[in-house]
């Protein structure tokens, strides 16, 4: 049998440390662990909750120990801190006992008994006496209750008002449902709702799309042989409005500048009908690899793989009907699936703005005449957002921007932009524009 929990120690040490994300980490592990005949969904449960709770868990271990000590403790011990004190708080299936034991077994293991003897030490004080005392501050009490990064929580403030900033911070600490994406090319979603139905499987329709399903039962979808199969695509929805905003159309000539992971690009053949072309560009092979496999995977034939970095990609010319920058950005709106990026805070945001300048100006000059351009972000920070466009516009008087309410429900816009707001929505957030070059 293999040990779960020091695997998923292993896992959080290395996304911790090294800023990397654990979804293929956990993939590789959770492999291992079904031949194992081990708990897989143990792992999960810790990597995603230790990740995504790490600093209310950091703040509630602050309270046991004396403050010097703290500080001066490695973060290697603190994670084993993190991991017993997550079973013990939010996991109502492992009992404390079963929380405290196990995670002293692991730190004698890997550490020795006197380190052993400190976290059993803290875990039995939090038994004995869980209630916890918040920092004063709204801002410090809101990031440490949600477990956020404080200069994140004070952006949402200033956005939001503490009302909302609260409800955003709660929403994305629940689990996250799986929205699923009809591929319009092999079936429809009444039958696609059908076939669930008899499988068992309860979906429910999406309000926001007309080729998009809800649901709470994930292994049941993933593990179903219609995605093998291609029936279906797993999208967020806000993705999939950024598509329907686009409204690619049949015969046309688009190109899809930063592809990966593929979810829209897939979308955009599927709406063509699998007729005109599809030109994907992705600077990472290993990810166009996993794009193509997804295009033959939905039976997709209309699309031409690139790998390339989008700004040396060329020749530039003005020859394409639609193009589509889903460029590289903060994430603010996926914190309830990417729980890493609360901690990646090593993002250069004037780099990450200076790259989208960048990249809107490349779009631009493959946009034909009479063209549209739109830019797309997953992220709520308002400088990579709509200062973002009207400082483009401003620069670019042979462009305006199109209503996205003329596309897509109006209830998903606000000033002209698609805008979806995890609290408001129930979908990750995201941001888009649709420019068009004039004649």
């Amino acid at each position: 049998m293999i040990d779960v929990r020091l695997e998923a120690y292993k896992i959080v040490h290395k996304v911790l440390e090294k800023n990397v994300f654990s979804d293929k980490l956990l993939t590789q592990m959770a492999k291992r662990l079904k031949a194992a005949d081990s708990d897989a969904n143990l792992l999960y449960m810790l990597v995603k909750g230790v990740i995504k709770m790490h600093h209310n868990l950091d703040c509630i271990a602050r309270q046991y120990t004396e403050p010097k000590r703290f500080n001066n403790t490695p973060q290697k011990f603190k994670l084993l801190l993190y991991m017993g004190l997550y079973q013990m708080k939010y996991c109502d299936g492992i009992p404390d006992h079963a929380a405290i034991n196990e995670t002293v077994a692991l730190a004698k293991k890997l550490f020795g008994t006197n380190i052993a003897n400190f976290i059993n030490a803290i875990l039995r004080s939090y038994q004995r006496n869980p209630e916890i005392t918040f920092p004063e501050d709204k801002g410090e009490n809101l990031a440490c209750r949600y477990s956020f990064d404080s200069h994140i929580i004070a952006d949402w403030l200033e956005y939001w008002g503490e009302e909302n900033t609260e409800k955003l911070c709660k929403y994305y600490n629940e689990v996250p449902r799986l929205n699923i994406r009809v591929n319009t090319l092999a079936t429809d979603r009444q039958r696609l709702i059908d076939y669930f139905e008899r499988r068992d499987i309860l979906v429910e329709e999406s309000t926001s799309s007309e080729n998009m399903l809800v649901t709470d039962m994930v292994q049941e979808v993933l593990n179903d042989i219609a995605f093998q199969e291609g029936y279906f695509s797993i999208q967020d929805a806000s993705a999939a409005l950024v598509v329907e905003l686009m409204q690619p159309e049949m015969n046309e000539s688009i190109l899809d500048l930063f592809a990966a992971p593929g979810g829209k690009a897939t979308y955009i053949s599927e709406l063509m009908g699998n007729s005109g072309e599809l030109i994907a560009v992705d600077k990472f092979p290993n990810k166009v690899k996993r794009i193509k496999q997804a295009m033959e995977r939905l039976k997709i034939n209309n699309a031409q793989l690139i790998s390339s970095d989008a700004f040396t990609y060329g020749p530039v010319a003005p020859a394409f009907d639609k193009v589509l920058l889903d460029v590289p950005c903060s994430g603010w709106g996926v914190f309830q699936k990417k729980a890493e990026l609360r901690w990646q805070l090593n993002q250069d945001i004037p780099k990450l703005i200076k790259l989208q300048e960048h990249a809107l100006k490349l779009g631009a000059s493959f946009t034909k005449l009479g063209g549209f351009l739109i830019y797309s972000t997953c992220t709520l920070n308002k400088k990579e957002n709509e200062i973002q466009i009207e400082k483009f516009l401003a620069k670019n008087k042979n462009f305006k921007l199109i209503p996205a309410s003329k596309y897509i429900d109006k209830e998903f816009t606000g000033n002209g932009y698609l805008k979806t707001l995890p609290f408001v929505h129930n979908m990750d957030g995201a941001f888009a524009a649709k420019l068009q070059k004039s004649e």
